[in-house]
């Protein structure tokens, strides 16, 4: 009798795993489908749309105030699209939560080293996460015609979150370099389960 309990119980078990699985991987699917044109900035690419304004997501910052390697990458993706006419304004949103970490500032002071004009570049200060980000883009300041610069695992939640608030938006992966190997597993793993949030605030909490 208890043998049989204990086999209930494991195919239980069993089962609730199997569909906690298949809920992870139908949502993330729908989010990834979702999200449009993606251009991979690592390879050759054309870009034959214009747009209203690139879009740079924080990533944070290095001891020293610079960009980390990761939002460097997106900055200088940015940077190659705005040169390339491809959009007139660059937005720079990130966190200034802290009188020692502002990250908007260290993104603005980096495309103003690299060639862009003060006056194209847009401070979003309140972008302590993506969802935040793209309410304040597309909600607050209105743009419906964006191009998002980040790296490939965090471009579809990006784009599909600006998509369904109403932007025409597509997506530039700026992935030029390796990251930290367990670093990113980590960012891997955590972006399934914001995937998930996110596909449920901006469908359902609007």
């Amino acid at each position: 009798m208890k043998k049989k309990k204990k086999m209930i119980f494991l195919w239980i078990s069993i089962v609730i795993l199997a569909l906690f699985l298949l809920f992870l991987i139908t949502v993330n699917s729908l989010v990834i489908c979702g999200a449009g044109k993606i251009t991979e900035g690592n390879k050759d690419y054309k870009i034959n749309d214009t747009y209203d304004a690139i879009v740079v997501l924080g990533a944070g910052l290095k001891a020293d105030g610079t960009p980390s390697n990761m939002l460097e990458d997106r900055l200088k993706g940015a940077i190659e699209l705005y040169k390339k006419g491809i959009a007139p304004k660059i937005i720079v949103s990130g966190d200034c939560s802290g009188a020692d970490y502002d990250e908007v500032s260290s993104m603005k002071k980096y495309c103003v080293n690299n060639g862009v004009l003060e006056d194209d570049i847009i401070r979003d200060n309140n972008g302590f996460s993506t969802y935040e980000t793209m309410e304040n883009v597309v909600k607050t300041m209105n743009f419906k015609k964006i191009i998002i610069v980040t790296q490939k695992y965090h471009i579809y939640r990006s784009v599909y979150i600006a998509r369904k608030m109403g932007a025409d938006a597509d997506g530039f992966s700026t992935d030029y370099r390796d990251y930290i190997f367990f670093a990113q597993r980590k960012r891997d793993i955590r972006e399934i389960a914001a995937r998930v949030k996110d596909f449920f605030k901006v469908n359902f909490n609007s």
